[in-house]
């Protein structure tokens, strides 16, 4: 594995913590949730516990984000249901990506800071690219050219197609 920038780096020291933090999109006090107020690109499959959605802009096409239908923050808030489902529907997302050839592995991403609506990120690994293994993948994802948004878009209604429901 190998950082997408060149040596030598530098550590720093962080800033200081911010307590309360702000509120999140979605939080009470921030800015609406985009995924219930509809602001999100439009969904490429859902079912009654998920939603997948392509990413706004990307450089490794097959990226899709997961979101849950109800509006909860995390894993412990999913209802019995839906936690019961997202195994099984990770797997077949990842199953739908892979199926796309040319894919290494499928990572699994939870970021949670920008928005209080549950989503998981989904992204290929290509398929020969150790430099990007692991945590390195966003860390390269970030620094590649981006794909067009037509390309992305159709990566991921090419999952959405191929998943059941």
């Amino acid at each position: 594995m190998k950082l997408p920038w060149l040596e030598p780096l530098t550590t720093r020291e962080p800033t200081p913590a911010v307590v309360p933090e702000p509120p999140r999109r979605g939080e009470e006090g921030g800015a609406p949730c985009s995924v219930c107020a509809g602001t999100t690109p439009d969904a490429v499959w859902s079912d009654d516990h998920f939603a997948v959605y392509p990413p706004r802009t990307c450089s490794l096409p097959g990226t899709v984000w997961i979101a849950s239908r109800e509006h909860v923050d995390s894993f412990v808030d999913l209802s019995p249901a839906a936690s019961a489902a997202f195994g099984p529907f990770v797997a077949q997302v990842e199953g739908a990506i892979l199926a796309r050839g040319d894919v290494g592995r499928v990572h699994l991403y939870r970021w949670g800071d920008g928005g209080a609506h549950f989503h998981v990120w989904l992204m290929p690994r290509p398929l020969g690219m150790l430099d990007a293994q692991g945590m390195m993948l966003p860390l390269w994802e970030d620094v590649l050219p981006n794909a067009t948004d037509e390309e992305c878009l159709a990566a991921a209604q090419e999952i959405g197609s191929r998943l059941e429901g």
